[in-house]
Order: structure tokens, then C-alpha cells, then sequence
């Protein structure tokens, strides 16, 4: 990783990224890895991870990927998930990849793992370029 991206995770610990728990796992051009150790405060009352924490990890992690490239400005449009499986301890993982960019909206897919590579959930989002 490189130290603008090590001086970006400094930065966000003060963030909601901190107050949450992610961990920048691996960041190269145009895909980002994350991670979150999950802790009793992510789970709902089922004592499962609550879907609004797989959300969280999959717009931040695609958002990251939009920060790799420091001479755009974007906002979420749409972000649309599917869940299909739950944890309850752990770590789990987020990749997100850039899918395809016009002049005006960048699309990002990204997807959540478990420790043993099972897929937990997967989204897309539209990200809209600000001038």
C-alpha cells in the first residue's frame, strides 16, 4: 500500500470507517480490500452481523477504489445488495473493483467474504463524477 493511502487510514480512524471497526487490507488501482473484526455491537438481535454493517462495508470499500484516483469527486447514486448468507464472528472481507466509468457515473461491484472464502454479499453502485 502506498503511504497516501496509509496516511488516509490515519485520517479515517476518527471517521464512521473507525467508529465502525474496517481495516484497509490491500489498495491497487481500480480494486480495494477491507476487513472487519466483528464485535458484538455489529450484530442485530437474531446475533447475526445486521445488514446495515455488510452495507456500510460494501459502499466504503467501492468508495475507496473512487479514491484511488485523486482528480475525481463522486457522490453515491444507487447501491444495490443482495444478501445470501449471515456470520455471527470473525473477520470478514470486502473486494471492490471498479466495472466500468463514463464521463459522467463510475460502476463498482463489490462483495463480502467470510474467513473461509464464503460469500456473504455481493452489491453494484453508481457513483455519480461531481464537476
Amino acid at each position: 500500500m502506498s503511504s497516501s493511502f496509509d496516511e488516509l487510514a490515519k485520517q479515517a480512524q476518527s471517521t464512521f470507517w473507525g467508529y465502525v471497526g474496517f481495516e484497509l487490507e490491500k489498495a491497487e488501482q481500480d480494486e480495494v480490500t477491507i476487513s472487519l473484526a466483528i464485535k458484538q455491537h455489529h450484530l442485530n438481535l437474531m446475533g447475526i452481523v445486521h445488514g446495515g454493517v455488510f452495507m456500510t462495508m460494501l459502499d466504503n470499500a467501492m468508495g475507496l477504489v473512487l479514491m484511488l484516483d485523486p482528480s475525481v469527486t463522486t457522490v453515491t447514486a444507487t447501491m444495490n445488495t443482495h444478501f445470501l448468507s449471515n456470520v455471527a464472528t470473525g473477520t470478514i472481507f470486502c473486494k471492490a473493483e471498479l466495472l466500468h466509468r463514463t464521463k459522467r457515473t463510475i460502476t463498482m461491484t463489490a462483495s463480502i467474504y467470510d474467513e473461509s472464502g464464503k460469500l456473504l454479499a455481493y452489491a453494484s453502485g453508481s457513483y455519480r463524477l461531481l464537476s
